[in-house]
């Protein structure tokens, strides 16, 4: 009898594409939020303790918008695109559409170092409005009407950009509470409600016997209070007001911090970086009381919210959902440990050393810029391979 052959071709295996930039929101925006704060920082600095001949930075509350829209704002559309897509089940905006709001991104910080301040104004507020409108639409497919305020905060946000441009041109004279503070009023209450949903939890499977806990009445203590600041600085309110409202907010907040067991972070750097950054905004508030009743000035309560604040949260939640979303293990290697410890001794100096030496402000803003342009100059290092690579397990994302 003769003999048949059947032959059978072995499947070859996909080879997986090797670039995943554009794959999913946090990919660009936490690269260029993190290259942005290393160079951006540096250039003020050295701007402000006189390196510079010319400008390139044309006053504080411009080095402050700067850092509010070309820091800030990429980090909360990574955030929110990636969580967006998780929440709703629909996807956020990916490959070309992410190209061209990374493309507006860019072109709205190189309009900032321009004359063309119409320009700028238009470039800063299509980034956040066609964030808003990317968002919506995932949320609005999934039917997720819970999250839906996240595309007001960000439609807000655009709108304080347009509010700190016209009084930058001269068309409309509005309050110096108008603009910048309201933008980080609206940064501070991103911050809130979303530590508050993920703190507790990665706290608890971070950490053996934590027991990080929430309780309702505590939740919506510290939302309402927190946008009673919004309201504060939005109507220019007077210290009778502003002393006891913040010293409420302070409450809910430490309250809230309490229950989370912060004492026991410290040996997890992945939970501990997000209790460090919490401390700093009750030390903000803090400040802001002071500041408030005259008694110092503000840029160390500003700081103690951008630079503490603002800075390890960014860092601790950038690392975290950088090494999950690409199937790492979230575990922090010296360089992530260097960076967190290096962004918080950078908030002590920008913080305390003008309050207690006013006349060492060039030096600590010096030493101060040093430290952050380390932290996110390690994350670049760190995390670039990973965010412009495909994730290990062949999941999207």
């Amino acid at each position: 009898m003769a003999e048949i052959f059947i032959h059978i071709a072995e499947p070859q295996p996909q080879k997986k594409p090797a670039w995943a930039l554009w794959n999913l929101g946090f990919r660009p925006f936490y690269l260029l939020a993190a290259l942005w704060a290393a160079l951006s920082i540096p250039i003020w600095v050295l701007q402000l303790s006189g390196r510079f001949s010319k400008a390139l930075i044309r006053s504080p509350s411009w080095h402050a918008h700067e850092m509010i829209f070309g820091f800030i704002l990429p980090v909360i559309i990574g955030f929110l695109f990636t969580a967006g897509r998780n929440w709703s089940g629909h996807p956020t905006p990916t490959g070309r559409k992410l190209q061209l709001l990374a493309l507006l991104w860019l072109l709205a910080r190189g309009a900032a170092f321009t004359p063309w301040l119409p320009l700028s104004l238009l470039l800063n507020l299509s980034v956040a409005w066609m964030a808003a409108w990317g968002l919506w639409q995932s949320l609005q497919a999934g039917r997720n009407h819970r999250n839906y305020f996240f595309v007001l905060l960000l439609i807000m946000m655009g709108m304080t950009s347009v509010a700190f441009h016209l009084n930058e041109l001269g068309w409309l004279q509005w309050p110096k509470s108008i603009g910048v503070p309201l933008a980080l009023d609206i940064v501070l209450l991103i911050v809130t409600i979303m530590m508050g949903r993920v703190v507790p939890m990665f706290s608890n499977n971070g950490i053996a016997g934590i027991n990080a806990t929430r309780k309702a009445f505590v939740e919506k203590l510290v939302i309402s209070s927190t946008v009673g600041l919004f309201l504060i600085d939005g109507y220019s309110l007077n210290s009778l007001i502003t002393m006891p409202w913040i010293s409420l907010t302070f409450i809910a907040h430490a309250w809230r911090w309490i229950l989370w067991q912060p004492w026991k972070s410290r040996r997890n750097a992945m939970v501990w970086v997000l209790h460090a950054a919490y401390f700093w905004l009750l030390f903000h508030l803090v400040l802001k009381a002071m500041a408030s009743a005259g008694w110092i000035a503000t840029g160390p309560s500003i700081h103690a919210l951008t630079v503490g604040l603002v800075g390890m949260i960014t860092l601790g939640m950038m690392t975290r959902t950088a090494l999950g979303h690409t199937g790492h293990p979230i575990h922090a290697t010296w360089a992530e440990q260097c960076a967190f410890t290096a962004v918080a001794i950078a908030a002590c100096i920008r913080v305390i050393v003008p309050l207690l030496w006013p006349a060492l402000l060039i030096e600590s803003a010096i030493f101060s810029s040093g430290l952050w342009s380390l932290a996110f100059g390690l994350f670049l290092w760190r995390y670039t391979p990973l965010l412009v690579r495909p994730r290990l397990d062949g999941l999207p994302g």
